[in-house]
């Protein structure tokens, strides 16, 4: 098994998140990976920091105009000859017809929701992440060694809700997708299993079209729950990838047992595409006791799903993503892990 981090992920720390009509407390905030990187510490796994890939595997999925206004859209809200705020941020969502002329113009472009602002240090973090989750995906690529079959991502901020060229949900850049498109180099298949609360409707996106990599995600059920326009059952992809992108949407307030109902479906989906490679979206955000949960996983529960993937033999790639019940982080990664090293 190894492991994957960055320091530099620490740096993002949202000030504003605008949701459902209200201001709000923002929840990814830097103590997440602080908590989550007690649970390898506790468990006596070392810690690989990850290295600079570069961007050109970003590049392969985000549009350059996209990532040129992750990168740079900070100094340019901070140019502007008024007072904007601290974060780049706004109410104004225009995705098209919209030839961003002016940095609130591209905003409007390029941010789809009020949860997703950009500061100081964000775009350090955002690349960061993906790098953590590229190291993941190179290791695989170069055959290293024998350790690589089981490979745990600790990543903020998360990617699944990140478009092409839009960043929304907490997320910004697409980590799941980058990393697929990456193996793709030399995996025929890759499998994405999505058991974060939310819909990642920007891996969906992405590969809606496409039969080498199959998207299957567990979640909550989108209605007047985020992302609210995507995530039904209905979804199948198109063209050659129809079959290819499989929902389970769980009724809210559903059990554990109803939980594991839908992973284990979502397995046998898996099992029928036989991919050579599967990324993990994981979120804890599903932890019973979670600000965003409407479903009621366990600690023990994690423990769980970590066996049912090993389960299927194959190489695995998790990005832990979701999770905000800041105080229990530790412990359900912990929970996680046991379920990959107790056998």
């Amino acid at each position: 098994m190894k492991i994957y981090s960055h320091e530099k992920q620490k740096l993002h720390h949202p000030k504003s998140y605008f949701s459902r009509g209200q201001m709000r407390e923002p929840q990814e905030k830097p103590e997440r990976l602080v908590e989550l990187l007690k649970a390898p510490e506790a468990l006596g796994l070392t810690v690989i920091t990850a290295k600079d890939i570069g961007i050109e595997p970003i590049l392969a999925v985000h549009d350059l105009d996209y990532v040129d206004f992750l990168k740079h859209s900070y100094d340019q809200w901070m140019a502007v000859d008024e007072e904007m705020g601290e974060e780049v941020q706004t109410t104004i969502y225009m995705a098209n017809n919209n030839d961003g002329l002016g940095i609130l113009a591209k905003a409007a472009k390029y941010q789809a929701d009020g949860s997703a602002p950009i500061g100081k240090h964000s775009w350090t973090s955002i690349y960061w992440s993906a790098q953590t989750a590229l190291n993941a995906a190179d290791s695989l690529l170069n055959d290293e060694d024998d350790q690589n079959n089981i490979q745990i991502c600790l990543t903020r901020p998360a990617g699944h809700h990140a478009r092409k060229n839009a960043a929304g949900g907490f997320c910004y850049l697409n980590n799941a997708a980058i990393i697929a498109q990456h193996l793709r180099q030399k995996f025929k298949k890759i499998a994405i299993i999505d058991t974060d609360m939310h819909h990642g409707q920007g891996i969906q996106e992405i590969f809606y079209d496409r039969k080498d990599v199959l998207y299957t995600s567990v979640h909550g059920s989108p209605i007047n729950f985020y992302p609210v326009v995507a995530g039904h059952e209905h979804e199948r992809g198109t063209g050659e990838g129809y079959g290819y992108n499989v929902n389970f949407p769980m009724p809210h307030g559903t059990d554990e047992v109803g939980f594991f109902h839908y992973v284990d479906q979502s397995i046998e989906t898996l099992k029928l595409f036989n991919p050579d490679v599967i990324v993990h979206v994981l979120g804890f955000d599903v932890y019973k006791d979670d600000p965003q949960a409407k479903c009621q996983v366990s600690t023990e529960g994690f423990k769980t799903l970590a066996e049912k993937l090993q389960a299927l033999d194959k190489p695995i790639i998790v990005l832990v993503e979701g999770g905000y019940c800041i105080e229990k982080l530790n412990e359900n990664l912990q929970a996680f892990i046991s379920g990959f090293i107790s056998k």
